[in-house]
C-alpha cells in the first residue's frame, strides 16, 4: 500500500512531517482533513487499532471547545462521533500505509519506522 500522511495544510507539525519525507524522497499522498474530509470507516480503522487516547489530540483547542461532559465521558463510540464533526480533533499528522499507523511527528520515529 502507499504511504498516506493526513493533516491539515496550515498545521506546523504537518508541515515538518511533509518536509521531512519529502528530503528523503518518500513518496506520499496528502489527505487534509479539513478540505478532502475523513470517512467513518478509516476514522473507526483507527480507533479499532490506537484507541480514542492515542487518535485525539487532547491538547488542540478543538478538545478544549467540548462540553467538560463529552471530555470525561469520552470513549472510542464518542470520539468518533466528535472527530467526524471537527477532523481537527486527530492528533496530527497521521502516516498510514495499511500496516503502519503513526500519530504525531517525531524525526527519531519517523526515522525508525521508514528508514
Amino acid at each position: 500500500m502507499s504511504l498516506t500522511l493526513y493533516g491539515i495544510d496550515n498545521c506546523d507539525t504537518v508541515r515538518r512531517a511533509r518536509r521531512w519525507l519529502e528530503e528523503r524522497g518518500k513518496s506520499y499522498r496528502f489527505h487534509d482533513l479539513r478540505a478532502d474530509g475523513l470517512d467513518g470507516e478509516t476514522l473507526q480503522s483507527w480507533l479499532a487499532q490506537a484507541g480514542w487516547e492515542r487518535v485525539v489530540n487532547r491538547r488542540s483547542t478543538s478538545w478544549k471547545a467540548l462540553d467538560p461532559d463529552a471530555r470525561d465521558g469520552m470513549d472510542n463510540q464518542r470520539a468518533a462521533a466528535a472527530i467526524l464533526s471537527a477532523p481537527t480533533l486527530v492528533k496530527r499528522p497521521v502516516l498510514a500505509d495499511g500496516r503502519l499507523l503513526e500519530f504525531g511527528f517525531s524525526e527519531s520515529r519517523y526515522q525508525t519506522l521508514l528508514g
